[in-house]
């Protein structure tokens, strides 16, 4: 499933970069996480760099967007192929 950032975000900016799918983007309040980029690093990483670096802990599953590994893996796949350079 994607991740979401909770209110308790202190807007420190360490998140957005470490996101490999570009998922993480500055909201009118807090960031945000874009459910359909997320993929909890899958693919990229063995855990979600986001929650790796959030010193708040403010990054909890997002249980309105229930995925399945094989789905994520899927996620990236159209992801990353998507971003590859015409042949």
């Amino acid at each position: 499933m994607a991740l979401k950032i909770t209110d308790d975000c202190i807007n420190c900016d360490v998140c957005e970069p470490a996101c490999p799918n570009l998922a993480i983007f500055q909201g009118p309040e807090i960031y945000e996480i874009d459910a359909t980029r997320c993929t909890e690093c899958v693919g990229h990483f063995d855990e979600p760099q986001c929650r790796v670096v959030c010193p708040v802990d403010c990054i909890p599953l997002d249980l309105l967007h229930v995925e399945s590994r094989e789905q994520l893996l899927d996620k990236y796949r159209r992801l990353t192929a998507a971003s590859l350079p015409a042949p």
